[in-house]
């Protein structure tokens, strides 16, 4: 046997095509050899075989499907051994055959495909769904089943869908186990779902094999079960299961598609038989209901009767993938004839100059048209009784889907179905290819489940460890502000704000936690978060409990319950009361405020005196009344108390606008002052993170806090400034000395260690607002099923009020809270107002913008008389005389442009009487001249 195997091997190295001889050819035979291998006596050969058969026998008889060509098929009995397959597939390749139909396990296709490769004859298989059965590596291997990678995809659509994030898979150890089982690896990490626990068994386990295996599962936290083997110790496992109570309530069964196998092939089962398959989840391999279907399916029962010592059998998707694999292989040969190829074979040299001996190795020949044949094989595209047959680039059939089946009573119900297009549906996938593909987690949906133990509720998929052990959970050991969480002198106990709400959560969980606390910390010094949740990814620590800030570094290691408190980073610094004075009415506006304020006034005033100057003789007079006029003007529309009306349109528009301004103005200004005379304000030199940024004084934080990080990764503060403190005591001592004796500026803290800091110490306050984002919840170690629990549990504390009482029972204090103090409100400042101030200056410039085109328009016309009479004037003679005539009074200009326009119509009226005597002289003289009668007669 050892010899045979490596005379196997040697053939598998040697993929090299020779130039041997031609020993047969034909351009249309009749006959065409065509070999099958599969077991007998296996479920899904003894299906597989009735298939084949029936389709030879259809394809012989149908004249449209190689015409005068007969298929002649050849079957071997491999008799559930790999190594008969192999041997089987060796004799094949001595008779000129031109395909292999099979084999039945993925363990041999892997090595009969090598044989293939170097003879180059396609090898079809409607059963062996390995992955990793690639073109790349077999190119002569053709699938003509679902690929075992879209089944491991469903399976991993099926877990995501429940919301289970951890399995344990039960697999045969071997090539179709292990390369599936890898898959669904693959596919179950795309969701954030994971294998916890890989469970190999032999094809070939013993029952107390099974057992002693199922007992070490049942000590493990998983209860989401992958069962993915064949048909003949798939049921020995569930057997087992359900004798070891691994069938009850609380457990998931997901078993790929042997058990549909099973179902399908020797229904209807014994009541014995179905009591193990109870609320297991199967999947079936997916063939749409068609004409085709129907009319074979009739037949079944006529095809199997006397094929079986024990009766007839059902019919299994592998007898449908296997009648279509003949008629498939059918149409690739007629297209292969069509296309002029032909029957041939040569010698392989290489096997020639192997003197093989007794085996006879170098009778085996290569098919000179197996590529053509190839390539037909790939390029057919036909209808069968399992639907539409094609193939994709992949070499895997278009549309895989799949039957996602629940075992309840005595049969099965379909719950829904899974397709590679759309993922779970319950409707069949050849009503949603014509629709745009949706893998939204809105559009998953499935029917009921009835679950082991008959339940309907969804189980949780996990359980604590039945093997003893407690759950480790880290817990700081504070020294400060101990009212969060601290350790009980001389005892294990700890006790505290955190500590109660992690218990009060774990009483609204529907399971037991067995758990420990462990202290972390020297008990000397604050100990580091960061610290104890990386202990979490190591192992130490099962989780962590306490005040942990919920931040970016930490939440990419572990994973954070729901934040059971609200605390960012404040800055707190020492205030002082502002008490009333003789000034105080100033402070409502800064400095620049108070002085662009009075430019305006001034502004507007002489705005409104131009605009007003030539109409209005309120605003006429000599200078100083002039000068008293605009200012007096100006300030009196503070209070809305101007007398002076406005004539001009232009300075009423400017007047209006300046109005509001005031009016917003004068509104700020009286709110904050009376809420400077009458609320006692607080006062600090730090303004907030800004202030501290910007100056160069020592800043506190906690010990071992994250803030240190923060403010010098993030704000970019040298860390020569910032000084660490340990206790409350610490705080008061360094704010109080100051910069300047030895102590801080301020102090950055999370909000929550902070408010319990002021409640007892009112000569400190938080100033400017809070700077982080950020909460405290517990840590556990990714994908944990408990985080997400309990992150409910919280939620349900705060809905019902135990949160808030919780709180009030270990932070509340009342110290300072009688006090109606409030910070020092900033001053208003220029910033708040300057559209204010940029709509009036605007209109202040578009008025004498205006203003100055009429003026300019009215002078050229009253004007331009005298600088023609006159001549060319001097350009400072023309602006002096427009500065007199701007400053004159609109009326004694109008009066003076009329007396002119009266002197010009006498000037001409006299000009006229002149012009008439002189003609009438001139006549007289004419006439004097010449005859008196023709004078007469004129």
């Amino acid at each position: 046997m050892s010899k045979v195997w490596l005379l196997v091997l040697v053939v598998v190295c040697h993929g090299i095509f020779s130039n041997g001889v031609v020993t047969n050819s034909s351009t249309r035979p009749d006959v065409v050899n065509v070999g099958a291998i599969l077991s007998y006596k296996s479920i899904v050969g003894k299906v597989a075989k009735v298939a084949i058969e029936a389709a030879v026998e259809d394809v012989n008889s149908d004249p449209t499907v190689l015409p005068g060509t007969k298929i002649k098929l050849t079957m071997q009995d491999s008799n559930y051994s790999g190594f008969l397959g192999i041997v089987e597939a060796l004799n094949f390749m001595e008779k000129d055959t031109v395909a292999i139909i099979g084999p039945q396990q993925s363990v041999t296709a892997h090595i009969i495909s090598h044989i293939a490769n170097e003879l180059q004859v396609p090898l079809l298989s409607y059963s062996a769904t390995d992955p990793t059965l690639s073109s790349l590596q077999f190119p002569f291997f053709v699938r003509t089943a679902q690929n075992d990678l879209y089944q491991m995809a469903a399976i991993a659509d099926l877990v995501n869908y429940y919301g289970w994030r951890e399995v344990i898979a039960i697999y045969v150890d071997d090539d179709h186990g292990r390369n599936g089982i890898a898959a669904l690896g693959d596919k179950l990490a795309e969701k954030r779902c994971r294998i916890s626990y890989k469970a190999p068994m032999s094809p070939d386990s013993t029952r107390d094999e099974i057992t002693d295996l199922l007992v070490k599962l049942a000590l493990m936290e998983s209860r989401v079960v992958v069962l993915h083997t064949y048909a003949g110790p798939g049921p020995v496992v569930l057997n087992v299961a359900r004798y070891l109570g691994m069938m009850g309530t609380g457990y998931v069964w997901i078993a790929t598609n042997w058990l549909t196998t099973i179902l399908d092939t020797n229904a209807p089962l014994d009541s014995d038989a179905t009591d193990d398959f109870q609320g297991v989840i199967t999947l079936r391999m997916y063939a749409p209901d068609s004409e085709l279907k129907r009319k074979f399916v009739s037949r079944w029962s006529n095809l199997t009767s006397g094929k079986s010592t024990n009766g007839s059998f059902g019919l299994s998707t592998y007898g449908l993938y296997a009648y279509d694999t003949v008629w498939l292989l059918a149409h690739a040969i007629d297209a292969f004839f069509n296309q002029g190829g032909i029957i041939s074979f040569s010698n392989d040299s290489r096997l020639t100059e192997l003197h093989g001996g007794s085996l006879n190795l170098d009778a085996m020949s290569i098919f000179n048209g197996g590529n053509l044949l190839l390539q037909n094989i790939l390029q057919v595209n036909m209808t069968g009784v399992t639907g539409p047959i094609k193939f994709t680039s992949d070499r895997d059939f278009i549309y895989p889907a799949f039957e996602v089946i629940n075992v309840i009573g005595t049969g099965f119900r379909r719950i829904g179905y899974w397709s590679n297009y759309s993922g779970l549906s319950v409707l069949p996938p050849e009503m949603l290819y014509a629709k745009p593909p949706n893998r939204s987690s809105e559009s998953q949906r499935l029917y009921s489940v009835i679950w082991p133990g008959q339940t309907t509720e969804r189980p949780r998929g996990w359980i604590f460890p039945n093997n003893g052990r407690l759950l480790n959970i880290g817990v700081p050991k504070r020294v400060s502000f101990r009212e969060f969480v601290s350790q009980v002198e001389g005892t294990d106990l700890f006790k505290g704000y955190c500590i109660d709400v992690f218990t009060a959560a774990l009483n609204f969980l529907p399971y037991a936690v067995p758990y420990k606390l462990i202290p972390f910390g020297d008990g000397i010094n604050n100990p580091s978060s960061s610290e104890l949740v990386q202990l979490i990814t190591t192992g130490v620590y099962d989780a962590a409990i306490g005040d942990i800030a919920i931040i970016t570094n930490r939440t990419k290691i572990v994973d954070f319950t729901q934040p059971y408190v609200e605390s960012g980073l404040v800055v707190v610094a020492p205030v002082r009361g502002l008490n009333s004075n003789a000034w105080a009415f100033l402070r409502p506006f800064t400095p620049l405020m108070w002085g662009v304020t009075a430019i305006f006034f001034l502004i507007v005033g002489a705005v409104v005196w131009i605009l007003e100057h030539r109409i209005n003789d309120e605003f006429r007079g000599p200078p100083k009344k002039q000068v008293v006029t605009v200012l007096w003007f100006s300030l009196s529309t503070l209070f809305f108390a101007h007398k002076e009306n406005t004539f001009s349109t232009l300075g009423r528009l400017v007047l209006i606008i300046w109005l509001f301004v005031v009016l917003i103005i004068n509104s700020s200004y009286t709110a904050s002052l009376t809420s400077i005379l009458t609320v006692q304000k607080l006062s600090s030199s730090v303004k907030g993170i800004e202030s501290l940024i910007n100056s160069k004084d020592p800043i506190g934080y906690q010990q071992n806090s994250y803030a240190r990080n923060y403010l010098v990764e993030e704000l970019g503060i040298h860390e020569s400034r910032l000084v660490p403190l340990n206790m409350p005591e610490d705080y008061a001592k360094a704010l109080k000395a100051g910069p300047w004796g030895g102590g801080v500026a301020a102090v950055v803290d999370e909000r929550a260690y902070v408010d319990l800091f002021l409640s007892t110490r009112c000569e400190f306050s938080i100033v400017g607002q809070e700077f982080t984002k950020a909460g405290w919840g517990f840590a556990f170690p990714r994908d944990s099923p408990l985080a997400i629990d309990l992150s409910t549990a919280i939620l349900r504390l705060s809905e019902n009020g135990d949160l808030e009482r919780i709180h009030d029972k270990w932070l509340t204090r009342s110290a300072c809270t009688s006090q109606s103090t409030t910070f020092e409100v900033d001053r208003l400042q220029l910033k708040s107002f300057w559209g204010l101030f940029l709509i009036s200056g605007l209109a202040c410039l578009l008025a004498l913008i205006v203003y100055f085109i009429l003026m300019v328009r009215q002078f050229s016309r009253h004007y331009s008389d005298d600088f023609e009479s006159s001549g060319r004037s001097s350009g400072s003679k023309s602006f002096q005389t427009f500065l007199t005539f701007v400053d004159e009074k609109e009326e004694e200009v109008k009066n003076r442009s009329k007396r002119r326009q009266m002197e010009k119509a006498s000037n001409r009226s006299v000009g006229e009487d002149e012009s008439t005597n002189s003609s009438k002289r001139r006549y007289t003289e004419s006439c004097s001249s010449k005859s008196l009668d023709r004078c007469e007669e004129a």
